[in-house]
């Protein structure tokens, strides 16, 4: 640099400008001073959709994708939206949202933006699991089509279904009637996908032309692990399962098996004595083949019933929370190993 200076004086007024510039404008461009903005802001509400997104957006530079809740959060059910998070959506250009009622808390801040922020919800379409009184099932709503009526209001979304079922079991949480963890099944991962694909497509024409084809493309390697994951249960003699936690429902479900119960039915506190003696009753009476835990909650609960029952424990990870900076196919390798786990009890 100290030779540059010296030419620049040696060589004149006007040339010295105009290499002074030139020295400007190389140093900003390797410093990325001169870097252009991101044409569009993504922001996406949870761990797992920040996931999917950054999977469907990873040819499209000017597409930026960032998280609105700390990747270690887990499933925000009773999320409180902070000064950092409201700055976030004030930059954001379209915010992708699970949908089924997981992002209640957003519902006023969505209001409130109109249309200045374009809204995706990638359940559109999801074979939702609906969340019934035991005591009032209706096999008619066992499956509901979570196509939502309020793609059109991006308020009414975010808060899910007046759904006329309560929950089979108090989780402490109110999601509308609908289980929001299809994320937690590669089968319904791929719908988000293709939703995210199109939705982004729609709202950045430009920036995101790319975003359908390669979702496309990673919807067919997820639905791949779903075709596996239904040949978990196609065969099994026993099917039966008892989980620590709901999230862990479209995983079962689609893996042709049979959640008899969860053990957790609060997450917010752990199961009492009488209703861990009430499961061990439960567990010999359906034997379950296994006991699934997740690592975003204690698995206290689960090994003290394998104990109990001499039923294995096993874990299964539905990618509620993880790291923030896990690499592109982070979906498709957790999801491979919880169905490795499951062909170890059930066969292939």
């Amino acid at each position: 640099m100290s030779n540059c200076i010296s030419v620049l004086f040696r060589k004149g007024k006007h040339h010295g400008l105009a290499l002074l510039c030139t020295l400007l404008v190389t140093a900003f461009a390797v410093t990325g001073a001169f870097a252009a903005e991101p044409k569009v802001r993504v922001l996406a509400t949870t761990y797992p959709v920040y996931l999917l997104t950054r999977a469907v957006a990873q040819t499209s530079p000017d597409v930026q994708v960032d998280l609105l809740i700390p990747a270690q959060t887990g499933c925000p059910h009773d999320y409180a939206l902070t000064p950092k998070d409201m700055q976030k959506l004030s930059k954001a250009n379209v915010v992708i949202i699970n949908g089924l009622g997981m992002e209640s808390f957003l519902e006023k801040p969505l209001a409130a933006a109109g249309k200045k922020i374009a809204v995706i919800d990638s359940s559109k379409g999801i074979n939702a699991i609906v969340e019934e009184n035991d005591e009032d099932h209706d096999a008619d709503h066992g499956k509901a089509d979570a196509a939502h009526k309020d793609d059109h209001n991006p308020a009414a979304a975010a808060k899910g279904h007046d759904h006329a079922h309560e929950h089979g079991h108090d989780h402490g949480h109110d999601h509308g009637g609908l289980n929001p963890h299809a994320f937690s099944s590669p089968l319904q991962a791929a719908v988000m996908a293709r939703n995210i694909g199109r939705g982004l497509a729609a709202a950045a024409p430009v920036a995101a032309k790319n975003c359908p084809q390669v979702a496309d493309a990673y919807a067919a390697r997820l639905e791949a692990l779903g075709q596996r994951l239904a040949a978990v249960g196609a065969n099994a003699a026993n099917k039966n399962v008892v989980a620590l936690h709901d999230g862990m429902a479209y995983l079962v479900r689609d893996a042709g098996l049979n959640l008899v119960d969860v053990i957790q039915e609060d997450e917010e506190a752990q199961p009492s004595a009488a209703r861990l003696l009430d499961l061990v009753k439960k567990i010999k009476e359906f034997k379950p083949v296994v006991l699934i835990g997740e690592p975003q909650y204690s698995d206290k609960p689960v090994l003290a019933l394998a104990a109990e029952t001499g039923v294995p424990a096993v874990q299964l990870d539905p990618l509620a929370s993880g790291p923030s900076g896990a690499p592109l196919d982070y979906y498709e390798t957790v999801m491979s190993k919880n169905i490795a786990t499951l062909e170890k009890y059930f066969g292939k």
